[in-house]
C-alpha cells in the first residue's frame, strides 16, 4: 500500500497495480465515530443476551452468503492464491459458530452459592468493557479479526474495527455483513487510519481495550501510546512467532514432511504461527531432508488468481527484498540453499514474488533460525536429542506455537516449552475452544475460547446481605 496525506492506495502485490483507494477522516471524525459507538454501546451491554447472540448467528448466515465474491477480492488485497481463500471463509465461520456456542456459558454469572453464609448471596458478573478497538492485520484479516470482533459484540461492547490498509475491504465487509444481520447502528464502525490517527484512536478517553494483531515493532507502539493515554485501559498483542518445530527419531517420515512443508509455505509463509525452523533428530535427518526439498520444489509460483498456482507473491517488494537480504546473509555465513532458483523464474529482484527455499547447515549464529521471516523459507538443523532440541526450540524471543513429530510427546518436552500452544503431529491451525496466545515478545493477551471472553469483559464482584428477619 501507499499513503498520501488524505487517502492511502492498495497495491496489488502479484501486479503491483493500484486496487482501491481509501479517504482518511479527521481527528474530529475519528473522534466522532468513538463517541457514536460509545453512546451506542450503553443501550447495547442491556440488550438480552440471548438477543445478542441471534444477530451472530446471523451474522453468518450473512458472511457465508459471500463466500463467492470474497476469494478473488482477498487475493487481489494481499496476494494469496485465489483457490485457498475458501479456507479463510471456512475457519471465519468455524470460530464464529464456536464461540457462539460457549457464549451463554462463558458471559453467565458464577454464583458463591455453595459458601454462601445465611442472609448473603454472592456472585461474580461479566460486564462489557465499552468500545474495544481492533487494529487487523492482512495475512489472514478475516481469520484474526473474528476472534475478537465477535466475542466483542456478543459480549456487550461496541468495535472500532481497523483493517489493514493492505486489505481495507475486509473490514467493510464485516461490517456489512453484521449490520445485515440486524447489528444495531455505530456498533460495528470500520475505521481507514493512518499511524498518527490510530495512536489518537488508542489514546482516545472513550476506548477501554485496544487488540491488537501484527509486528512486534507495531505492537510496543500500540503499547507505548496506551500507557501514555490519559485513561487506563488495557491492551491485547498477538505478535510475531518464529515457530520451531522438531522431529523426533519415531516420527512419521512421510506424513512430517508433508505437514511441515504445508505448515512452512502455506500462504507464502506470512503467518504468525508458520513453521520457520525445524529441528531433526540425526537418525532421520539425511532422509527428511531429501524428501523436504523434494516436496518443496513442486509447488507452483505465479499469478494467484491463475487456476494451479499454489504458491503466490508476499505482501509487498519491500516485504520480498527483506526475505531474500536474509536468505543471502545465511548463506554468506555458511547455509547451503537446496532450491535452485532458477526453478521459479518469476521470483525476479523488484518483484513481490520471492522463491521458497529449504536451508541446511544453518545455526543459531543465522538472523534465519533466530528473527522472524514471514517468507517461503525455512532451515533445517540436524539434532541429537531430546534436550538439544528443546534448548534450540527455546533459544528464541518469540513464544507463540512449538510442534513435535513423534508418536508421543514426551512430558519434559512438553512442560519445558516456552509456547502459548504446543502441538503432537499438527501445526499452524487455531482450535477455537483452546487459548490463542503467546510468550515472551510474541503478545500477550488470549483469544478464543472461553478465555477470549474473560479479556474482552470485566468481572463484577455483587455481595448482597438482606436485612430481612
Amino acid at each position: 500500500m501507499s499513503f498520501s496525506s488524505i487517502t492511502q492506495t492498495t497495491i496489488t502485490p502479484h501486479s503491483q497495480k493500484p486496487l482501491t483507494e481509501r479517504t482518511y477522516p479527521k481527528e474530529s471524525e475519528v473522534s466522532d465515530a468513538i463517541q457514536r459507538a460509545a453512546k451506542a454501546q450503553k443501550e447495547w451491554k442491556n440488550v438480552a443476551l440471548k438477543d445478542r447472540i441471534k444477530i451472530a448467528e446471523r451474522f453468518t448466515e450473512e458472511f457465508k452468503k459471500m463466500e463467492n465474491e470474497i476469494p478473488l477480492e482477498l487475493t487481489l488485497q494481499m496476494g494469496r492464491p485465489v483457490a485457498q481463500n475458501a479456507g479463510e471463509i471456512r475457519g471465519t465461520l468455524e470460530r464464529a459458530k464456536y464461540m457462539i456456542s460457549i457464549a451463554e456459558s462463558s458471559l453467565a454469572d458464577v454464583p458463591l452459592t455453595d459458601t454462601d453464609k445465611p442472609g448473603f448471596r454472592r456472585y461474580i458478573r461479566r460486564e462489557a468493557l465499552g468500545v474495544v478497538l481492533i487494529i487487523a492485520p492482512w495475512n489472514f484479516p478475516y481469520l484474526t479479526s473474528i476472534n475478537s470482533v465477535l466475542p466483542a459484540l456478543i459480549a456487550g461492547n461496541a468495535v472500532i474495527l481497523k483493517p489493514s490498509p493492505q486489505t481495507p475491504l475486509t473490514g467493510e465487509r464485516f461490517a456489512q455483513a453484521f449490520y445485515n444481520a440486524g447489528l444495531p447502528k455505530d456498533l460495528l464502525i470500520t475505521l481507514h487510519l493512518t499511524p498518527e490517527l490510530t495512536q489518537y484512536a488508542v489514546q482516545h478517553h472513550l476506548v477501554n481495550f485496544v487488540s491488537f494483531t501484527g509486528s512486534v515493532a507495531g505492537g510496543r507502539a500500540v503499547e507505548r501510546a496506551a500507557a501514555q493515554a490519559k485513561t487506563i485501559k488495557g491492551v491485547a498483542l498477538e505478535l510475531g512467532g518464529k515457530d520451531p518445530a522438531y522431529v523426533r527419531p519415531d516420527a512419521d517420515l512421510q506424513y512430517s514432511v508433508a505437514e511441515l512443508v504445508d505448515g512452512a509455505f502455506f500462504n507464502s509463509g506470512q503467518s504468525c504461527c508458520a513453521v520457520e525452523r525445524i529441528y531433526v533428530h540425526d537418525s532421520l535427518y539425511d532422509d527428511f531432508v531429501r524428501e523436504y526439498a523434494q516436496q518443496v520444489q513442486n509447488y507452483k509460483l505465479g499469478d494467484p488468481t491463475t487456476e494451479g498456482i499454489n504458491l503466490g507473491p508476499v505482501v509487498s517488494v519491500a516485504s520480498a527484498n527483506r526475505i531474500r537480504k536474509q536468505v543471502a546473509d545465511a548463506v554468506s555465513q555458511g547455509a547451503k540453499p537446496l532450491i535452485a532458483e532458477d526453478k521459479f523464474p518469476q521470483a525476479t529482484p523488484g518483484s513481490a514474488f520471492v522463491a521458497p527455499q529449504v536451508l541446511v547447515d544453518v545455526n543459531h549464529t543465522m538472523e534465519v533460525m533466530t528473527e522472524e521471516t514471514f517468507g517461503p523459507v525455512v532451515g533445517i538443523q540436524k539434532v541429537s536429542s531430546d534436550e538439544e532440541a528443546l534448548k534450540l526450540m527455546n533459544d528464541s524471543p518469540y513464544g507463540l506455537t512449538a510442534s513435535i513429530w513423534s508418536k508421543s510427546a514426551p512430558d519434559s518436552l512438553v512442560e519445558n516449552l516456552e509456547f502459548g500452544t504446543v502441538f503432537l503431529n499438527r501445526c499452524d491451525y487455531l482450535d477455537p475452544a483452546l487459548a490463542w496466545t503467546g510468550v515472551k515478545d510474541s503478545g500477550r493477551g488470549i483469544s478464543l475460547s472461553k478465555f477470549g471472553y474473560d479479556q474482552l469483559t470485566r468481572a463484577k464482584s455483587v455481595h448482597l446481605k438482606s436485612l430481612n428477619p
